[in-house]
C-alpha cells in the first residue's frame, strides 16, 4: 500500500499542495496530520505503528516529514524495522530502489558530521575564550561567601533561605561545598 502523508507548514497550511503531489504520485491512502507541531504528530505515529511489510509512506518533501536530521534518522529507522520503504517526492528519494539503504547511510554520516562540528566549534570557542583570559562556564563563587554559609549553616540559627539571602549560595552549592569539607 502506497501510503501518504501530509502536515500543514506556513506555505501550505491546509496542506492541499502536499495532498495533490501525493494524489499524483499514486497514493491508496492520504494521511493529514492536524498540526505542525513536532509534539503533536498523533497520525505519524498511527501511521507508522500499522505499517506492513512493503508498504510505502510517501511525503511531497523532506519538511513536511521530519523536524531534524536526527528525527529523520529515526523515523526511517522505524519504517525499515517495519520492513516498509519511504519516498519524498520533491528530493527524489526512494528507499525501495536503493541497495542496501543508502539514503539512511548518508543521513546517518550528516547526523555524525553535525555531531562532530557542533563539538569542534565548542572546543574552538572554549580556547579562543581561554586565549582572551575569560574562563568558561559559571563564576566561581568567592571563597568568603562559601565560608560564611557554611559557618552559617554550622552554627544551626540560620535557614537555608536565610543563607541563600545573606551569601547568595543555593542550597545545591552549599550542600555541594558541605560534602567536600566533610570529605577532606
Amino acid at each position: 500500500m502506497q501510503i501518504g502523508y501530509a502536515r500543514p507548514y506556513p506555505s501550505d497550511s491546509n496542506r492541499e499542495k502536499q495532498n495533490q503531489i501525493l494524489q499524483e504520485a499514486g497514493c491508496d491512502l492520504l494521511i493529514n496530520e492536524v498540526h505542525f507541531s513536532s509534539g503533536q504528530r498523533p497520525e505519524l505515529n498511527h501511521m507508522i505503528k500499522d505499517l506492513k511489510p512493503g508498504d510505502k509512506i510517501i511525503v511531497s518533501s523532506l519538511l513536511t516529514f521530519a523536524d531534524s536530521t536526527r528525527n529523520l534518522f529515526e523515523l526511517l529507522q522505524k519504517i525499515k524495522s517495519k520492513g516498509a520503504y519511504f519516498h519524498s517526492v520533491q528530493e527524489d528519494i526512494d528507499t525501495s530502489k536503493e541497495n542496501n539503504n543508502s539514503f539512511m547511510k548518508i543521513v546517518k554520516h550528516i547526523i555524525d558530521f553535525e555531531s562532530d562540528l557542533l563539538s569542534e566549534k565548542t572546543k574552538e570557542g572554549i580556547h579562543e575564550a581561554k586565549q582572551k583570559g575569560s574562563i568558561p562556564g559559571r563564576p566561581r563563587i568567592p571563597d568568603e561567601n562559601v565560608k560564611k554559609a557554611i559557618r552559617m549553616y554550622e552554627s544551626k540559627k540560620y535557614s537555608l533561605a536565610d543563607i541563600k539571602n545573606t551569601t547568595g549560595i543555593s542550597k545545591t552549592t552549599l550542600y555541594r561545598y558541605l560534602g567536600k569539607s566533610q570529605d577532606s
